[in-house]
């Protein structure tokens, strides 16, 4: 591993740098202590990246998860209690590693691969477009921000109530990241090294520092607030633990699966496409990423800290660095726990502003408008159970659009399968000869009833089908007894019926059940 030091070590500051105001951020979307979004990336730095078979993901909090921890708080609070209502939650994430853990050991890996890439990127964008409200008013430094259930109606029915020096700092956080994004990082690597997130964070500091004593001073409400402990025991006394009391409540236990389902995705997403990034072409076993993001959910739960995924900006962040091996994402995680542990106080000099500017560029490229055209050239049967999604997702939550976007991709699937299990045409150039062709497809199931029984309802007396089988390697019983029956009609109505197959020609055969039986590949 240490053979790529030289490599790995420049690539873990980056990953740093890109790390530490995005763990402050998620956890400040996801309404939880900003400690515990620290905790959650060294976590994932650290024991994560100990455990993974990637060479170059870096795991952490997550955007995508942080809709999720923000309702199931705000829930958690109202029904045990503020004072253990964070304690409960972190213990769902503790169930939601064990989750992870049996699917790694179930090996349910390829479980990405059965949820339609509409759906999943409809999930993206719905959260990307949570993460971009709930930021507007930390945005603004609004006074009421971190009140639960505050949100956009009520932020615009009491502007006078924003900040004006938080207003400053986030509009110059924002431009200094759009600069980065759309100029700098294409203009040398020095820009790639010293990412817009820090930058925008150590302007936000200086600017902290130089108004505190003006007019233009910010508002210790819209600081970043993480403890200062003075000695080792209240640095560990800080650490909030888990309370197993509800262990059984429905509610917990639907949360913990939410959790684990949603990580399990993203994670899984991102190594596909952190595989694809790699110049080296490493192929990441996702068994064992499974089992090591259950694990470090588990250590991340047990000690105060947010669920961790594999994610997509801190990954590509230590690819496009140079990084190498898993040592680049452990030694990030030791450089977090370096700056916690040093420069608190430093920390909550950072305004939560800059925090939400750097939110909202990660809640546009969730949810960038790109993306909604995309979804839309690719036809109906992609953009509806996207969009569908999206919609379920912003009005209910996120498990209900996730629902509501597979029922609609199996809608889908049910419609395309009935359009698709034969095809149907007449022979020849003269339309009247009555001779019309049946070819079933490679795979016909009960799905196909529907369809194949209203077209040989529908042949005219007098003609001749040819129903060709010779492409089909699976034919439902259920299919089978429609022919059965219809060869009774066929006979009242003069149909011929010839039965093509790779045994030949059959003319109105006695028993089709019979027939299928004899060539065992379609049963």
């Amino acid at each position: 591993m240490f053979k790529t030091i030289k490599n790995d070590l420049p690539a873990s500051i980056v990953v740093f740098f890109v790390a530490l105001p995005l763990c402050l951020g998620i956890a400040l979307a996801s309404g939880a202590p900003l400690f515990s979004g620290l905790i959650a990336g060294i976590i994932g730095g650290i024991v994560v990246g100990a455990l993974s078979g990637s060479s170059i993901g870096v795991s952490g909090p997550a955007a995508g998860l942080a809709a999720i921890v923000l309702l199931a708080i705000q829930d958690f609070k109202e029904l045990f209690g503020e004072e253990i209502g964070f304690n409960v939650f972190l213990a769902t994430v503790v169930l939601a590693g064990v989750f992870q853990l049996i699917l790694g050991l179930l090996k349910a890996g390829v479980i990405g691969y059965y949820f339609p890439s509409s759906v999943i990127k409809g999930m993206l964008a719905g959260i990307g477009i949570i993460i971009f409200m709930k930021q507007i008013p930390f945005f603004f430094g609004h006074e009421n921000a971190k009140l639960k259930g505050f949100n956009l109606i009520d932020f615009f029915g009491s502007l006078e109530k924003v900040e004006t020096s938080s207003i400053i700092i986030g509009v110059l956080g924002l431009l200094i990241l759009l600069l980065w994004n759309i100029v700098l990082s294409k203009k040398g690597r020095i820009f790639q090294i010293i990412q817009g997130p820090i930058v925008a964070v150590a302007i936000g500091i200086f600017y902290y520092i130089f108004t505190k004593q003006g007019d233009l001073g910010i508002a210790d409400f819209n600081m970043v607030n993480v403890p200062t402990p003075k000695n080792s025991d209240e640095f560990l006394a800080q650490f909030p633990f888990p309370n197993f009391s509800q262990i059984t409540h429905p509610k917990v236990l639907l949360t913990a699966f939410t959790i684990g389902l949603v990580a399990s995705l993203e994670t899984l997403l991102c190594v596909e496409a952190t595989d694809k990034l790699d110049p080296e072409k490493n192929v990441t076993p996702t068994n064992k990423e499974l089992f090591a993001q259950g694990t470090g959910n588990i250590v991340s739960g047990l000690i105060g800290g947010l669920p961790v995924t594999q994610v997509i900006v801190r990954s590509s962040a230590n690819i496009n660095s140079g990084g190498k091996s898993k040592v680049s994402a452990i030694i990030h995680g030791f450089l977090l726990l370096i700056s916690v542990v040093t420069i608190p106080t430093l920390l909550n000099k950072i305004p939560l502003a800059v925090l939400a500017a750097i939110l909202l560029i990660v809640g546009y490229k969730l949810a960038k408008p790109k993306s909604f055209i995309t979804m839309y050239k690719l036809g109906w049967k992609q953009f509806l159970p996207f969009i569908v999604t999206i919609i379920g997702i912003v009005g209910l939550d996120l498990l209900k659009g996730i629902a509501l976007g597979l029922s609609v991709g199996i809608f889908v699937i049910l419609y395309k399968s009935y359009q698709n299990s034969h095809f149907l045409h007449k022979e020849g150039e003269d339309v009247d000869d009555g001779k019309i062709k049946m070819t079933l497809a490679e795979e016909v199931t009960f799905f196909n009833k529907g369809a194949i029984l209203k077209e040989l309802d529908s042949l005219p007396e007098n003609s001749t089908l040819e129903l060709d089988v010779t492409k089909t390697r699976y034919l439902d019983n259920d299919i089978i007894e429609i022919l059965e029956d219809f060869a009774y009609k066929a006979n009242e109505r003069n149909i011929t019926i010839k039965l093509i197959s790779e045994r030949g020609t059959v003319e109105n055969p006695p028993s089709y059940i019979e027939f299928f039986k004899l060539n065992p590949k379609l049963s």
